[in-house]
């Protein structure tokens, strides 16, 4: 007989996970901090991959500076609503079908990769 977790517990989890990742992006700059990884890809190459500077835009989001998280990765931010909606999925399938199923489609994972690609192969080649 397969033991059941209590889901309560694991989200409890998760949410002190986010939260005190929250802080530490907010107390340090992956911009001169060592604490945080730098891009293998980066380092390697020397072009940015497509999340290149997404903790310095979340350290910068969290300090409400927008435009400057845009500076370092304009898709993450706005890429934020829709990591927003997939993340609550679960509880939006029973009030909105449609939109869980439109979440879910192939047609927006294969958008999606394609806009991934277009945005690091874009960011390079105009140095955005």
């Amino acid at each position: 007989m397969k033991a059941r977790i209590s889901k309560g517990p694991v989200w409890v989890l998760v949410i002190a996970g986010v939260a005190a990742l929250a802080v530490v992006y907010y107390v340090f700059d992956p911009s001169i901090s060592h604490l945080f990884p730098k891009c293998a890809f980066h380092s390697l190459t020397g072009f940015q991959c497509p999340g290149c500077g997404s903790q310095r835009a979340i350290h910068a989001l969290l300090h409400g500076d927008v435009a400057g998280a845009m500076g370092y990765n304009a898709l993450l931010v706005v890429s934020l609503p829709l990591i927003a909606l997939l993340s609550t999925m679960k509880w939006w399938k029973p009030h909105f079908p449609r939109v869980h199923q439109l979440l879910t489609s192939s047609v927006l994972a294969t958008s999606s990769l394609i806009i991934i690609c277009l945005w690091w192969l874009l960011r390079n080649l105009f140095n955005w």
